[in-house]
C-alpha cells in the first residue's frame, strides 16, 4: 500500500475490558493492513493490554490520558473491573471529563478518523467541530441494538413504565420473533442502570445520542452501517506453551489429563456479581453433573460481598475432576484446548464469538445488560441451551444446573446443540470471510477520509 492510501485512526473505547479488547482487536486488524492507530485509554488500562504482535507494534501508538479527579471515585479505579456496579457512574463522570483532553489530542493530531464507543456521546459534535470524521463501533449485535429502540425511547421521551412493558413483551418497533423479549428481572436491572446518576447523563441518553441505529429515522440521518466482521482474538495452538506463562502451564497440565471435549469451562464475565446463594447452587450443580469442569471464579465486585464461600467439603469432593480457579485465566487458550467441549457463559457477545469460532457448545446463564437477548436467540436457534430460572427473580437450582449441563455435554437429546455449535464454527471461525469485512470497511474509510466531520456506524 502506498503512503497516500494509509490512514491514521484514533480509537476511543469505553473503560471496560469487554470494550477495550475488541477495540484493540479492530486496531490490530487495521494495522495488519498498514494503517496507523492511536489507541487512547487511561494509564492503568494501557498497562492491562495484551502484548501487540511485533510485526505491527510500530503502527499502534498507545496513548495514555489520565482520568480527571472525581469525588468518590477511588484513585486506582480506571475500569469497570475496579469498581462494584453501584459505583460505575462515578467512572462515567470521569470519562466525560476527559472530553477536553480528547479535544486537545485530536486538534494536535488531526487524524483521518476517530472510532468511538457508546459512552462518548459527546464525541461526534466535538469531532465535527474539529473537522474529523467519526465512526461508532457497536459491540452489541444488531438484534440487541434494535430491541432497545429508537432515540425517543432511549432519551426519555417515552415513559419508563412504557419502556418496561416493551422490554418484557415484544417492542412495537421490532419484527415478530419469539426470542425478542427480556424476563422481568432482566428488564428491571437494565432500566435501573439507565437512571440518572452522578454523571448527570443516563445510559439511555448515552445510547440514544451516541449511536442507536435509529431505524425509524434512517432516511433523515442517512448514516451508513458498515460491518467489520467478528473480531475473535487469535492464539497460538495449545500444543505449544510459553515457558514464562506459569499460570497457563498449570492450567494446561490439568486440561491435558482430561478426555477430548469432556470439560465444561465456566466463566461469567468481569462485571457481574453472583449472590452467595447462586454460588452455592452453581457449585452443587457442577458436582451433581459429574462432569469434569474448569471454573474461573473471580472475586466479587459488590461492596456487600467480600468473598464467595464454596459449600462445605465441595473442593475436597471435586478433586481430580474439577478446578475452581480464582485468578486471571487465559480464556481463549482454554477454549482452544481439545479437552474443552462446553462453555457455561454469561452470554457476553465477546465470549459468544470466541466460543462459537471454536465450535464450542454453549450453556447459557445471562446476567447483565443485553445478555438475556443473546441467550434467547441462541436458545431459539438451538445453538445453546439456556439454564431454566425463576421468571420473577432469576434464581436457579443445583438440579437445573446439573440437568442442563448434561443435556448439552453428553445426553443424546443435546446432540443438536453440539452439532449446531460445530456448524457455527465454520462461520464464526472463517478468517477469510471476516477479513473481507475489514477490507471493505477500510475501503470505505479511505474513500471518505477527506470528508471531514462525516459520521458513520
Amino acid at each position: 500500500m502506498d503512503d497516500q492510501g494509509k490512514l491514521h485512526i484514533v480509537m476511543l473505547p469505553w473503560l471496560a475490558m469487554g470494550h477495550i479488547i475488541p477495540f484493540l482487536e479492530l486496531s490490530k486488524c487495521l494495522a495488519q493492513k498498514g494503517h496507523c492507530i492511536s489507541f487512547v485509554s487511561t494509564p492503568r488500562n494501557i498497562k492491562r493490554l495484551p502484548k501487540i504482535p511485533p510485526n505491527i507494534s510500530h503502527l499502534i501508538n498507545l496513548v495514555e490520558l489520565p482520568l480527571p479527579h472525581v469525588e468518590n471515585l477511588p484513585e486506582d479505579a480506571e475500569a469497570t473491573i475496579d469498581l462494584p456496579p453501584n459505583k460505575v457512574h462515578y467512572l462515567k463522570k470521569a470519562f466525560d471529563e476527559l472530553k477536553n483532553s480528547v479535544a486537545v489530542f485530536l486538534e494536535d493530531l488531526v487524524p483521518d478518523w476517530v472510532i468511538y464507543d457508546f459512552a462518548a456521546y459527546w464525541l461526534p459534535p466535538l469531532a465535527s467541530k474539529i473537522g474529523v470524521s467519526c465512526a461508532f463501533f457497536s459491540l452489541f449485535n444488531a438484534a440487541s441494538v434494535a430491541f432497545f429502540g429508537p432515540p425517543s425511547v432511549l432519551v426519555g421521551e417515552v415513559e419508563v413504565t412504557h419502556a418496561l412493558e416493551n422490554n418484557i413483551m415484544k417492542p412495537k418497533w421490532m419484527p415478530s420473533s419469539p426470542s425478542v423479549f427480556l424476563r422481568l428481572y432482566e428488564a428491571v436491572r437494565i432500566l435501573d442502570s439507565m437512571k440518572e446518576n452522578v454523571a448527570d447523563v443516563s445510559d439511555g441518553v448515552r445510547y440514544g445520542l451516541a449511536f442507536w441505529l435509529r431505524f425509524v429515522e434512517e432516511e433523515v440521518l442517512q448514516k451508513p452501517i458498515i460491518p467489520v466482521g467478528l473480531l475473535s482474538p487469535t492464539v497460538q495452538k495449545s500444543g505449544t506453551v510459553d515457558v514464562e506463562d506459569g499460570e497457563w502451564v498449570k492450567i494446561k497440565g490439568w486440561l491435558d489429563k482430561q478426555s477430548r471435549t469432556s470439560v465444561v469451562y465456566i466463566a461469567l464475565g468481569t462485571e457481574a456479581t453472583l449472590t452467595q446463594e447462586e454460588i452455592n447452587e452453581l457449585s452443587l450443580g457442577l458436582e451433581l453433573s459429574e462432569l469434569p469442569f474448569f471454573w474461573v471464579l473471580r472475586k466479587p465486585l459488590s461492596a456487600e460481598i467480600d468473598a464467595y464461600v464454596l459449600p462445605d467439603g465441595f473442593e475436597d469432593r471435586i478433586k481430580g475432576h474439577g478446578v475452581v480457579w480464582t485468578g486471571w485465566a487465559p480464556q481463549l487458550k482454554i477454549l482452544t484446548h481439545s479437552s474443552v467441549g462446553g462453555f457455561l457463559t454469561h452470554c457476553g457477545w465477546n465470549s459468544i464469538i470466541e466460543s462459537l469460532s471454536l465450535g464450542c457448545a454453549l450453556i447459557l446463564l445471562p446476567l447483565l445488560a443485553e445478555q438475556g437477548l443473546n441467550a434467547r436467540k441462541l436458545h431459539e436457534d438451538k445453538i445453546g441451551l439456556e439454564l431454566p430460572r425463576d421468571q420473577q427473580d432469576g434464581s436457579f437450582t443445583r438440579f437445573s444446573v446439573a440437568e442442563t449441563l448434561r443435556k448439552v455435554m453428553v445426553d443424546e437429546i443435546g446432540e443438536p446443540f453440539r452439532a449446531n455449535a460445530r456448524e457455527m464454527g465454520k462461520i464464526f471461525g472463517n478468517k477469510d470471510l471476516h477479513d473481507g469485512y475489514i477490507v471493505n470497511f477500510i475501503k470505505y474509510l479511505q474513500d471518505h477520509k477527506h470528508k471531514k466531520g462525516k459520521e458513520i456506524m
